[in-house]
């Protein structure tokens, strides 16, 4: 055979046929959703019950945010503003009348009225143990009903917290009362809000489903569903984005955050929220109710050190109960430095020369178990001894309120604008039992924290909380260890997601990019 031509000719060639190849290569395309009608969330654990005044967690507050609304709302510049009440007004110090918005309905038909606004108030007062602290201000005989959309509540004493603390999901949550009374105590199951979306499934501890309420008296979703994956490995949460089979991740690992960055197909937003990861002893039995024993494990452990091991970068170490974006957070306080040696002989005065055995409890979630990891090295080195035990985390809540605890790692948002929830349901001796898990009591503190809740903003009020954050350094029921810079993790396409600083975050506002 014979093979003639030219080295130009076969250059033309070749020149055409790769230019075929470049028109028929489809262009490289931008991800689209797997599911473009269902926004798929991973989060870290799952909620505990969808009754608003049962519990208090974040996992739970998050996922009633979507389903239920509350009288009054925070704004983007963290004001207090009425919503479903669209009018509020102080009649006298311990007084307040709410004219509730007209037209709004619950996911079963019923139309809210003042019988719901006042029943919802009631009931959070009678029953919520979890949201005592906000709820137990009220005077129970200070409900009145003026007419169908109108009616008035009084508080014990004039609060500079209150109206701030109806913005939580455990505070002003309208709920709907025949649904309440005919699901009897499987309610937490069977929620009835006027949100966005309605509960339509939940397998506990795999994924909560949601759909949208189609009768929603403000702007609906675009989202015709949404789905609350449960998947607290935080490896298996960045897999499942990058794979496309979840639109956006909660609190992205710090080791997987550079990943995210580097992928074309993704975006990161991060947050420094309200909360603090801490340390916290149980103040109620030996060995943890000896003050001198406390204040010898908090000088044993290298803050500093330790937040940048776990955290890389992600978080800062904590100085305070109160956060640093929280009002009134004294941000001139510095970190508590290790000493060692003053450690040893706090513990020597506090009757262990020879050292102790404990246990620090914490949840499955990696960066707490790090963090129990490195306590657990620092302490050994002053002689105490430390187990660790992983619990599950319905158990471990649960475990925490009925003190059968030694030690604890957990964290603690502030989740209303004012620096009253920080320091109250934590630390006041009225709390234990409800969200004072270190079980602590003060008279001094109490009283601190008594005033505080009812002197009206300025300079006054901001010395008190001053003060508290001073008293609680020396007594130490808790040792502050690190305020977190959470990552989320989002598909290029999605747009409208804004982490909120108070923990739970308005998923209802997510859209697809037009």
């Amino acid at each position: 055979m014979n093979f003639n031509f030219s080295t130009a000719n076969f250059a033309k060639r070749l020149f055409f046929a790769l230019l075929v190849c470049m028109v028929a290569a489809p262009a490289a395309m931008a991800r689209t959703p797997k599911h473009p009608d269902t926004l798929v969330v991973a989060t870290t654990y799952d909620a505990k019950t969808l009754d608003p005044y049962m519990t208090n967690d974040v996992a739970s507050s998050n996922a009633m945010r979507q389903i239920y609304e509350t009288l009054v709302a925070i704004d983007a510049e963290g004001k207090v503003v009425p919503f479903l009440a669209e009018k509020i007004e102080r009649v006298d110090g311990t007084t307040y009348r709410f004219t509730l918005k007209k037209g709004v309905k619950f996911h079963n038909g019923e139309t809210l009225t003042t019988d719901d606004a006042l029943y919802s108030l009631k009931r959070a007062y009678e029953k919520g143990a979890s949201v005592h602290h906000i709820m137990g201000v009220i005077d129970p005989a200070g409900f009145k009903k003026i007419d169908e959309y109108t009616f008035e509540v009084k508080t014990k004493e004039a609060m500079s917290s209150f109206l701030a603390a109806l913005t939580h999901f455990g505070g002003g949550v309208m709920i709907n009362q025949k649904a309440v009374e005919a699901a009897g105590d499987d309610y937490g199951f069977t929620p009835v809000g006027t949100g966005p979306y309605k509960l339509a499934s939940w397998k506990k501890g795999d994924r909560m489903e949601l759909e949208r309420f189609e009768d929603y008296h403000g702007t609906k979703p675009e989202f015709a569903k949404m789905v609350l994956r449960v998947i607290p490995e935080a490896s298996s949460r960045t897999i499942e984005l990058e794979s496309g089979d979840v639109d956006i991740a909660f609190e992205i690992s710090s080791l997987d955050v550079s990943r995210i960055e580097a992928n074309k197909d993704l975006q990161l937003k991060t947050l420094v929220d309200n909360s603090t990861t801490y340390l916290g002893f149980n103040c109620s039995k030996p060995p943890f109710n000896n003050e001198k024993l406390r204040q010898a494990i908090s000088l044993a452990i290298n803050i500093p050190a330790s937040v940048k091991a776990v955290f890389r970068g992600n978080a800062y170490p904590a100085t305070s109960p109160i956060a640093p974006n929280v009002k009134y957070a004294n941000t001139d306080l510095e970190v508590p430095k290790a000493d060692l040696e003053k450690a040893k002989q706090l513990l020597a005065e506090a009757g262990y020369p020879d050292g102790l055995s404990t246990t620090i409890w914490t949840n499955s979630k990696k960066v707490r178990v790090d963090m129990a990891t490195i306590i657990q090295a620092q302490l050994k080195k002053i002689g105490v001894n430390v187990k660790i035990q992983v619990l599950e985390w319905g158990a471990y809540l649960q475990g925490l309120k009925d003190f059968e605890h030694e030690l604890f790692i957990v964290g603690w948002t502030c989740q209303t604008p004012d620096p009253d929830m920080a320091v109250y349901p934590t630390f006041h001796s009225s709390q234990i039992g409800g969200n004072n898990f270190a079980a602590f009591g003060d008279p001094e503190v109490d009283a601190l924290l008594d005033k505080a809740r009812i002197t009206p903003d300025g300079p006054e009020r901001k010395a008190m909380y001053f003060e508290i954050q001073k008293l609680l350094r020396e007594k130490c029921p808790w040792v502050s260890l690190a305020n977190q810079k959470f990552a989320f993790g989002l598909q290029d396409y999605i747009t409208g997601f804004e982490p909120s600083p108070f923990g739970f975050h308005p998923l209802y506002e997510v859209k697809l990019k037009k």
